[in-house]
């Protein structure tokens, strides 16, 4: 049983004006168990709008979306938050910037404990701690820090342990290293590395970078006006540079690819 299934998402924006827009079109996509996928395209191939459609931020005009076995197509967000964490662009977002890091943590940790996060003990604490200490970022002892005084990097780490604590069903990264500098969202992406192979999780990464794209991960899609046209991996994904992947786009998209926001080579994180 797959992780994650997508059966033919549909979505028109402004259905009925001159200004529509087909953001999802007959997208399909079967994610497997603790596997990790980063997803290319350039602006408006549709890639923010998948996440959204995975998160329930607006209703599908047809698709299903499955979760773990279970129909969660017609789940309000914030029941399908319980089971799916996320991570975006902006270090600002997500979190409570005028509560401690501790407090934080332990605020997306009630969606395991299923308790009210004011009640943290020793034992919580201790567990935040270590968590912490695994960054490598001297987080561990500023606990009792406020999150909004944190670097966007150290924030974007605490966000990362915020996404993961609770073991979701599915983690969503949505360039969640383009506002850091080369060298921080370096570190960002190997704690991501690191975080997601030591939880087993099932993870999707939105990346305008191509060598990231494929470099981490399992598996590499690429989108293109609301579709799939490009799914690689394995051994054909490993042997392949970016001049393939350029030629194998143009190829199944009929077009070359957008490349304004789309980095060739160079910082990993960018």
């Amino acid at each position: 049983m797959s992780a994650l299934e997508l059966r033919s998402l549909r979505k028109v924006f402004e259905r009925g004006t001159p200004n529509a827009k087909t953001a999802l079109d007959s997208f399909s996509l079967s994610v497997a168990d603790g596997e990790f996928i980063t997803l290319l395209g350039s602006n408006g191939a549709g890639k923010s709008t998948l996440f959204n459609a995975i998160l329930g931020k607006f209703r599908l005009d047809s698709g299903q979306v499955i979760l773990d076995g279970e129909d969660i197509t017609h789940w309000k967000d914030y029941a399908r938050a319980l089971h799916i964490g996320c991570l975006y662009q902006d270090p600002m977002r997500g979190t409570a910037p005028n509560m401690t890091i501790e407090e934080n943590l332990a605020l997306a940790y009630t969606r395991k404990a299923h308790r009210s996060f004011f009640a943290v003990n020793r034992r919580d604490s201790a567990y935040f701690r270590e968590l912490l200490s695994r960054l490598h970022l001297g987080l561990e002892d500023r606990m009792k820090t406020k999150m909004g005084l944190l670097s966007g990097g150290q924030r974007q780490a605490a966000s990362l342990l915020m996404a993961t604590i609770a073991e979701p069903k599915l983690l969503l990264l949505d360039e969640h290293t383009a506002a850091l500098d080369p060298g921080t969202a370096e570190k960002v992406l190997e704690l991501t590395r690191q975080v997601v192979a030591e939880r087993k999780l099932t993870c999707m990464m939105i990346t305008h970078n191509m060598r990231s794209a494929l470099e981490l991960g399992s598996r590499t899609i690429l989108m293109d006006s609301g579709r799939l046209v490009l799914d690689v991996s394995g051994g054909e994904r490993a042997r392949m540079t970016v001049e393939d992947l350029l030629k194998r786009f143009s190829e199944n998209a009929g077009r070359q690819l957008d490349s304004d926001r789309i980095l060739l080579s160079g910082a990993k994180g960018q």
